[in-house]
């Protein structure tokens, strides 16, 4: 890593490795690679960047060109980075339940939000992705940055996110965890470990209530409706960029393994990472302990416990909400 950049956008990637110590995880070792460290927080500004050097060169957006994109967060924040320092104007449609600390980050950048309903399906009207289509349709010179469909994210993470991992662990890895939100971290890493070597597992991590799970397991899935506190992570459907065939298996997490999770990592570790990485450091450690023969192990801490302040790690927060 340098300790010298020009501007901020050279600091998005080339994140540490760092191993838990003071869990257990039976046999194995497991490792986390701590996006929280890229500069607004999260493992999107990978993506967010991404998503607009790729379009400037396409010829997508130009001077003046407004970004459009539905998002639980990150990759709002991702792309606020990027779009503010490159000169463009960005729309994000927010899902209401998105952290209060997310929001004002976002005010506070100047980006316009549209805040919408969690509680409907992909498809629906009010889902945030429908009217971020709707948005494009009558903002002139704009472009959608449609990050579930935008094959620049899981590209970014086969050409970094992923080698970086094989090379911090000299190749010594057994299985990969990560979530599904577009499906763009698990694809990319997924493929270009599965490339170094196809025995590494590629294992999913979903809140209960999510359908990728069961897609995995079972080859197929139905919706039922079903909801979790967990951010940026878990579907009503298959994104567009999940590479399913490169999946070998799925672990179900509930709010409650994760929120306790994440207070794990935090007073054991010294770790403050998002609601996400509880779902993802607890699915890891279920991989870990059904292992009869030590393995190694990397999963993500892929945003910091700052942007849930007001919610994950307020105790009353949880009391009322997390049973």
């Amino acid at each position: 890593m340098s300790s010298k950049y020009n501007n901020v956008l050279e600091m998005v990637g080339n994140t540490p490795v760092l191993k838990i110590n003071n869990i257990d995880t039976g046999k194995c070792n497991l490792y986390v690679k701590m996006e929280s460290l890229n500069p607004f927080g999260s493992i999107k500004d990978r993506v967010g960047l991404k998503m607009i050097e790729d379009a400037e060169t396409q010829g997508l957006i130009k001077e003046g060109s407004t970004i459009i994109e539905s998002t639980a967060g990150n990759t709002g924040l991702g792309l606020a980075l990027a779009a503010k320092l490159k000169g463009y104007n960005l729309i994000l449609v927010i899902p209401d339940k998105m952290s209060e600390e997310k929001i004002m980050h976002l005010e506070a950048m100047g980006v316009e939000i549209i805040m919408t309903r969690s509680d409907v399906e992909n498809g629906h009207p009010e889902h945030y992705q429908s009217i971020a289509e709707k948005l494009l349709e009558s903002t002139p010179n704009s472009f959608f940055a449609n990050q579930f469909e935008n094959q620049s994210n899981p590209k970014v993470h086969f050409e970094t996110t992923g080698p970086e991992i094989w090379s911090q662990m000299e190749g010594e890895i057994d299985a990969f965890v990560a979530g599904v939100g577009t499906g763009g971290t698990i694809s990319g890493v997924g493929e270009f470990l599965k490339s170094k070597n196809p025995d590494i597992k590629i294992v999913i991590a979903d809140p209960v209530g999510s359908v990728i799970a069961d897609a995995v397991n079972n080859g197929e899935f139905k919706y039922d409706g079903g909801s979790w506190y967990v951010e940026g992570i878990g579907e009503d459907y298959i994104p567009g960029n999940l590479n399913l065939d490169i999946i070998d298996e799925g672990i179900y997490v509930s709010d409650k393994e994760a929120f306790h999770m994440i207070d794990l990592l935090l007073q054991k570790e010294g770790i403050l990472a998002g609601s996400s990485c509880g779902t993802l450091v607890d699915a890891a450690v279920k991989w870990c302990k059904a292992q009869t023969e030590p393995k190694t192990v990397v999963t993500l801490v892929c945003d910091t416990g700052n942007k849930y302040l007001s919610k994950a790690f307020n105790k009353d927060w949880i009391k009322k909400n997390i049973n």
